[in-house]
């Protein structure tokens, strides 16, 4: 009779905590080696972790919702069948687990049912806006004066030793790490701290507390109060991937001079090369053929020519990529996540039709790398699959510009006829906008672009698609 640790992985270089965001099974049940056992979240990817040996799970000692260290212990697998398993699914974890577990795993848990609610059911909210307000200071990280022992203790070294990620992030913000006190192991800072704290507007150092915002009255909220519920409200914790999305996407709306602007491209002859080689390209490859590869295409294309449109902002200096990673956004039932397409330039429409069917499927079942959805360069979302015509989508940090497709459609368009009379016919078009960075990026830039990305489109060469 053995016992074997179940770990929280190491899902990247750079990452040095995950939240357990799910348990796939129960104290006493039987699992079987590879069979995903719970679920992960971390600032980059969601993902399924499989038992690594046959047994029974005899212990949990890492609840749904705490995020801990990588290499801390989160359950206990019986390696025999039938063992005395120990504790039930409810049992508490001893005082030493406990305290290896993090004291920022979403405290004080779910708000309670109304009594005679079904199971399962969301919880009804009472009407305690105080507790609101206690919880919502309670989570968010906190300034602190730094110690006298200019920072020595186990604690600060641990908030100063965080992310690679975070420590840039905040060096961009001109925030001091050591005087954060963060949700992580020891008081580590995560990026969602740093997120959380740039996004509460709050001074970057002790010494600037008292320093007004430019944009509202000392003392005053800088995004007014926080909603509070009413009488029969339904209050639901967000979800880990819908939290760092969140969290995402306000950094990056702040960081970024965010314009947009829109092409109508007509997409006929796409599509009438798409319906030509669609049976012979299917049947050759096993794949789908969409617009979405030709887009691909295209677009890497216009990347090369407007390499500032592939560029990343630092400090006062500009990046400009020699790689050509895109970025798919991936609409999922729980959350949105972009899998990269790595060095898309090397792929023809086969290759990027694989690579988006592949990168998409494993999305969907949770089983994408750290690397897969790191490193992008250029961003695509397609909000056209939904009915939507247009939209302003956001950049992505450390991009320059993301490209949003619209819907594609038949629309009647004036045309020059053969004989040079204009007349009215049938085509394909979509509205394509493409968000980009004023900082670096100008409008010009951006609409040469679209206009490279507009003619590149609607000249395609039939040749090479199969």
């Amino acid at each position: 009779m053995a016992r074997v640790d179940i770990v929280m992985p190491q899902m990247g270089e750079s990452i040095a905590e995950g939240t357990l965001s799910r348990w796939l099974k129960k104290v006493g049940d039987e699992v079987k080696r590879d069979e995903p056992i719970f679920e992960i979240s971390t600032d980059k990817v969601d993902a399924e972790i499989p038992a690594p040996s046959n047994g029974v799970l005899a212990e949990i000692l890492v609840t749904e919702g705490q995020t801990v260290a990588v290499q801390t212990v989160v359950a206990r697998l019986e390696t025999e069948k039938g063992a005395a398993v120990g504790g039930g699914a409810g049992a508490a974890p001893s005082a030493p687990e406990r305290a290896a577990a993090p004291a920022a795993a979403v405290a004080g848990g779910a708000p309670a049912r109304a009594a005679g609610a079904p199971a399962g059911a969301p919880p009804a909210v009472q009407n305690t806006p105080a507790a609101a307000t206690a919880s919502n200071q309670s989570a968010a990280p906190r300034i602190q004066t730094p110690p006298p022992n200019g920072g020595n203790s186990l604690n600060d070294r641990l908030r100063t030793k965080s992310s690679p990620l975070v420590r840039k992030i905040a060096a961009e913000h001109g925030i001091e790490l050591s005087a954060m006190q963060g949700t992580g192991v020891a008081g580590r800072v995560t990026k969602r701290d740093i997120l959380q704290f740039i996004e509460s507007g709050a001074s970057a150092t002790p010494a600037a507390t008292t320093r007004p915002s430019m944009h509202a009255p000392a003392g005053a909220e800088q995004h007014g109060p926080p909603a509070e519920p009413w009488q029969g409200d339904v209050v639901e914790p967000m979800t880990q991937i819908r939290r760092l999305t969140s969290d995402h996407m306000v950094a990056a709306r702040r960081t970024a001079a965010h314009v947009t602007s829109f092409f109508e491209i007509d997409l006929t002859r796409i599509s009438r090369i798409r319906a030509k080689a669609r049976a012979e390209f299917e049947a050759k490859s096993g794949q789908k053929l969409t617009y979405l590869p030709f887009i691909i295409k295209v677009v890497v294309d216009g990347l090369k020519q407007h390499p500032v449109l592939n560029a990343a902002v630092s400090g006062t200096n500009i990046i400009y990529r020699k790689q050509y990673n895109i970025g798919i956004a991936v609409a999922l039932d729980w959350g949105l996540i972009v899998p990269v397409i790595k060095n898309a330039d090397d792929l023809s429409i086969t290759g990027l039709t694989r690579q988006l069917n592949d990168l998409a499927q494993r999305a969907r079942s949770k089983r994408l790398q750290p690397q897969e959805v790191q490193g992008a360069t250029f961003s695509i979302t397609n909000p056209g699959v939904f009915g939507s015509l247009m939209g302003t989508p956001i950049i992505p940090l450390n991009t320059s510009a993301i490209l949003g497709l619209g819907a594609i459609e038949k629309r009647p368009k004036v045309i020059a006829g053969p004989d040079g009379e204009d007349t009215i016919a049938i085509r394909t078009c979509a509205y394509f906008s493409l968000s980009f960075d004023h900082r670096i990026v100008d409008g010009a830039d951006a609409d040469k672009f679209l206009a490279f990305i507009k003619q590149g489109l609607e000249s395609f060469p039939e040749a090479g698609v199969v």
